[in-house]
């Protein structure tokens, strides 16, 4: 392809509306460009990119015995009414794009396709004999995000790769999943990603067990927590470790556990307590009032109870919350703080708010409108730990010190509700510790169960001749994601450093003075030369002065340049490898074998930028 014929509009500055690297570079390369809020084109040299990310990754995946197919993008309500997540990804999250069409029929355009392939797999599949069966597709999605951001990272239409697969057991489902994450290792590695498999919540698309891959970036939105030892990593929304050791409360239980008061005027704020009085933050409980919102209307308040110096972990907290409440009220749509604002609204007596303890009583709710007349009562195993502690005393400007579970108040139930952070202990080895770094999801994989096959009757008839629900397990690679993650983990201050397996080009010439005859000449010759080899070549045949083509080669991240300038006439070039700078002199008639050597290495994943 030549330069000249590749509508290639390059930009000097920053667009205003890119925070990040990879999104910076991809619209000053020219390419993608936005079209409106979270909604990108994919120009010709980004295409070429993810046509050849989807080539690895079907390669990968056929390897594994997976079946691609192509499934519809809009979808009818009834499916995703059926399990239970409509309301979820409509009233909920509100990540479905939703509409009625003309007889007034709900439809969503398809976030992901868990229910329409488990109605297939009702119909088509019968009996033991047809399993395992793995199906994918790749196909552009749609998540209408509440803030759109960073290019593709973040969009409302994108292309994701996901797969689905089925089988009689349990047993077959994990050896499946076994072989989908060596294949995924292997489709990252190959795109010449540092991708690291971390330990994940499930979320919205449920099943027992879960793994994201993370490439690792500055730019990340997600926190990896992973030890030094390498034995154990996990996203922070599902991550786990030991808490910081505090020591006990001076003084011991007080009041015979049910605790002295202390007058704190004005000190609603942890921070400000401990300063005032002397504590630690770990001996105090803090209570959190918070309000469930589920399927059916249920309008649910929470009490959760953290020792001082933890942090709710918000995912942690939504599905203790549904595994307690989903059966009877269905999907939970979102937990909020519940605020004085919101209390008086509702028509209830002031609460005191800042000087709350966990023994706060039911008859604060007694006079709710449409909330529940009783709390749920939730609390972090940090504070039921405590022997005694400060809390609120559930009067204003007043604490309880020495209190303890028992006297006060029955301890709540206790959980795993805290937010794991770096420096935490581990709990396999608590000599080591918990190191953090950011990373972007690249892909996940999940053990899905039966959810689906449950909820859809996808039934088929095993060996014993008995009906039962199908096992699946769910795989997805967001393919324009891992395109910009590749940008983000490749660049440097003068543009894309591509990975040579998902480069646009392999190899761009660069012609220095196109009204050079020889320069022209040996230009041709070898663009004409490459391409016969059956290098990916870009011409840069255009009447731009050679510094900006110098910078815009730069800009693109082509792997290698070939310069043919002043030394044409010799039969002289330049040979420049992007990634590290590396400039050398050659015959034109070495460049040819000497890049396919550099190329074979490269595509073998032996020299990978």
């Amino acid at each position: 392809m030549r330069v000249s014929r590749l509508m290639l509009v390059t930009l000097r500055d920053d667009p205003a509306e890119a925070e990040i690297p990879s999104h910076k570079l991809l619209l000053r390369a020219g390419y993608i460009r936005r079209i409106g809020s979270g909604i990108y084109a994919y120009l010709p040299l980004l295409w070429r990119v993810l046509q050849k990310i989807s080539a690895i990754v079907r390669e990968e995946l056929n390897a594994t015995g997976a079946l691609e197919t192509l499934l519809p993008q809009l979808q009818p309500a009834e499916l995703w009414q059926r399990s239970g997540r409509w309301a979820g990804y409509t009233a909920g999250e509100g990540i479905m794009f939703h509409l009625e069409d003309r007889q007034g029929r709900e439809l969503g355009l398809g976030p992901t396709h868990e229910e329409v392939i488990t109605a297939l797999a009702a119909d088509l599949l019968r009996s033991y004999r047809q399993l395992p069966v793995n199906l994918y597709q790749i196909q552009t999605k749609f998540r209408d995000e509440i803030r759109p951001r960073f290019g593709l990272m973040r969009g409302r239409e994108f292309i994701m790769k996901d797969a689905y697969s089925f089988h009689a057991d349990e047993a077959c489902l994990k050896q499946t999943y076994a072989a989908m994450d060596q294949a995924y290792r292997r489709i990252f590695s190959r795109c010449g990603l540092r991708a690291v498999a971390v330990e994940a919540d499930s979320g919205a698309i449920g099943g027992s067990a879960s793994q994201e891959f993370m490439v690792t970036a500055d730019a990340g939105e997600d926190l990896i927590l992973a030890s030094g030892d390498g034995r154990y990593a996990a996203n922070q929304e599902r991550a786990v470790s030991l808490p910081p050791e505090v020591a006990a409360l001076p003084g011991g239980a007080r009041g015979a556990g049910l605790g002295e008061p202390l007058a704190t005027p004005g000190q609603s704020a942890i921070e400000a307590l401990c300063s005032a009085h002397g504590f630690e933050p770990g001996h105090t409980v803090k209570v959190l009032l918070l309000l469930a919102r589920f399927e059916d209307g249920c309008l649910q308040p929470l009490l959760v109870s953290l020792r001082g110096d933890q942090q709710l972990n918000e995912v942690k907290l939504a599905n203790a919350v549904s595994a307690r409440c989903s059966g009877e009220h269905g999907t939970l749509l979102d937990v909020v703080p519940l605020t004085a604002e919101a209390a008086g609204k509702e028509g209830l007596a002031p609460i005191p708010f800042g000087f709350m303890g966990p023994h706060l009583e039911d008859a604060v709710l007694a006079d709710a409108r449409s909330w529940q007349p009783r709390f749920l009562r939730l609390a972090d195993a940090t504070a039921t730990a405590l022997e005694s502690f400060v809390c609120g005393a559930n009067s204003l400007d007043t604490h309880l010190v020495g209190a303890s579970w028992g006297a006060l108040c029955p301890a709540p139930e206790s959980l795993d509700l805290r937010a794991a952070q770096p420096g935490d202990r581990c709990l396999h080895d608590p000599a080591q510790q918990l190191q953090a770094s950011r990373g972007i999801e690249v892909g996940h994989i999940f053990q899905l169960g039966r959810k689906y096959s449950a909820a859809l009757e996808a039934t088929f008839t095993t060996e014993a001749g008995q009906e039962e629900p199908l096992w699946m397990g769910c795989y997805g690679i967001g393919v324009s994601r891992l395109a910009q993650a590749a940008v983000e983990q490749h660049h440097d201050a003068n543009g894309i450093c591509w990975p040579t397996a998902i480069a646009p080009y392999e190899v761009i010439v660069v012609i220095a003075n196109v009204a050079d005859a020889p320069q022209r000449e040996l230009g041709e010759e070898l663009y004409g030369a490459f391409q016969a080899a059956g290098i990916d070549v870009l011409l840069d045949d255009r009447s731009e002065r050679a510094g900006v083509k110098f910078k815009d080669a730069d800009l693109l991240g082509i792997p290698w340049r070939v310069v043919v300038g002043r030394g044409a006439a010799d039969g002289q070039v330049e040979l420049v490898q992007r990634a590290s700078g590396e400039r050398q002199d050659l015959a034109s008639a070495e460049v040819l074998p000497q890049l396919l050597g550099q190329l074979e290495r490269e595509r073998a994943g032996l020299a990978l930028a």
